[in-house]
């Protein structure tokens, strides 16, 4: 079976720091496309990053600020968020897809299979 599971959520202050890492078993994280998504209650799931076979996308909101990466050493997907902002704030989680808007295109990577983890939480607050 194919398991997900998001570590590295918390608190930090404006202009701060976090790392999160998605554990992926069951499959190599790079068998799949790897997305990362967040969610805000009463908003739709808003896709942040994209790690496929094309180059690394990332939603406009975010660009400059977050890094995603992956290592096939220990099956994990992370991403580095710098630069932290209130709007940040959501509910992070791992999925073996991507769907994101880059700019005005929404791109989206489905290779037929749906994992997901079930989400960190990031609070960015003063």
């Amino acid at each position: 079976q194919v398991h997900l599971v998001e570590s590295g959520g918390g608190s930090a202050q404006p202009g701060g720091s976090l790392r999160l890492s998605c554990v992926v078993s069951g499959v190599t994280v790079d068998r799949y496309p790897m997305g990362w998504f967040r969610r805000v209650p009463g908003k739709e799931d808003e896709g942040v990053s994209c790690l496929d076979h094309r180059d690394p996308r990332y939603t406009d909101s975010v660009k400059g600020r977050f890094t995603a990466s992956r290592d096939g050493a220990t099956s994990t997907m992370y991403l580095q968020m710098n630069d932290l902002k209130p709007e940040d704030t959501a509910l992070y989680y791992c999925e073996t897809r991507c769907g994101l808007f880059d700019g005005d295109t929404y791109y989206n990577n489905y290779a037929g299979v749906n994992y997901r983890g079930e989400g960190t939480q990031v609070t960015v607050f003063s």
